[in-house]
């Protein structure tokens, strides 16, 4: 009972003590399932690379084969998360036909790794090849477009390594140069018999997020490509570039949380010792979006 001459107050009540009651339980269970959410193992899918049948070949080679590059598996494995290679889907198939989409991975998955490979073909982005051996692989293109699409529009954060790079230029209608030592005469050698070995400084423009991020004025990183972003897609930033040639290196679509693109290898910096970029802020920043945006 109220003290004597106190009107009894609605909160008072055993009705609105119930419901308070009630609403601290909600609660309770709402942030224990959010803490369960955010500490779950977060799981990442990789593009995968295709090679495709060789005529007259028997065995293996005879067949499509779909893979994944063991360094960048193991790279993004090595911040405890659950790595999944995404195949190319056929809902077409006379012999396994399958109602599974590419938009139910974007929807399962907490983030996308496109990884290197293949020339992006010409075709892609309205373009003849200038050279037979510059036609790229079109059927992987379309894949990787449309899982592109798909994670972008579900909010999911995407990282290009090399090839994944120039196809977020060219997924928002960007253009390449076919080969860099035949379109920019002026350019350093981008590609060589040393592969993961060939090393180029690297600059960043004013105002680059990447910069930030990595807390650096300048870097030393691999070079293992002879295609590179030419036109801009839109809306995308250019967030770092070779320093001896100003070849685009590293962008970002300004439009979604994290959708960036690197034209070095950030999975063989730890081998290439001390003197390479610290790429795992990069990492870091990508699984940090997919934590943020699993809800």
């Amino acid at each position: 009972m109220p003290p004597a001459g106190r009107t009894p107050l609605v909160s008072d009540t055993p009705w609105a003590q119930t419901w308070k009651l009630i609403g601290a339980r909600f609660r309770a269970l709402s942030d224990k399932a959010g803490r369960r959410i955010m500490q779950r193992t977060l799981k990442i899918g990789i593009s995968a690379r295709i090679f495709h049948p060789e005529s007259g070949a028997k065995g293996l080679r005879s067949k499509t084969l779909q893979y994944l590059e063991e360094s960048i598996a193991q790279w993004v494995m090595s911040r405890d998360v659950l790595v999944f290679m995404i195949p190319t889907v056929n809902t077409n198939g006379l012999v396994h036909p399958s109602n599974i989409r590419l938009r139910d991975y974007a929807k399962h998955l907490d983030g996308l790794v496109l990884q290197g490979g293949a020339d992006v073909s010409p075709q892609s982005y309205a373009e003849a090849a200038t050279r037979p051996e510059w036609s790229g692989d079109r059927v992987r293109d379309m894949y990787e477009l449309e899982l592109l699409h798909e994670f972008v529009e579900a909010g999911k954060p995407v990282l290009g390594i090399c090839r994944g790079c120039q196809l977020i230029n060219v997924a928002f209608g960007g253009t390449l140069y076919q080969d860099i030592a035949s379109d920019v005469p002026t350019a350093i050698a981008h590609v060589n018999d040393l592969y993961d070995s060939n090393y180029h400084e690297l600059s960043f423009p004013p105002g680059s997020t990447l910069a930030s991020l990595l807390n650096v004025k300048n870097a030393t990183v691999n070079s293992i490509h002879h295609q590179a972003v030419k036109d801009l897609g839109r809306d995308l930033a250019i967030e770092a570039v070779s320093g001896p040639d100003n070849i685009v290196e590293a962008i970002r679509y300004r439009k979604a949380p994290f959708v960036m693109g690197l034209q070095w290898h950030p999975e063989f910096h730890r081998a290439g010792g001390p003197a390479l970029l610290d790429c795992m802020p990069i990492l870091d920043g990508f699984l940090r979006a997919a934590r943020e945006t699993r809800f």
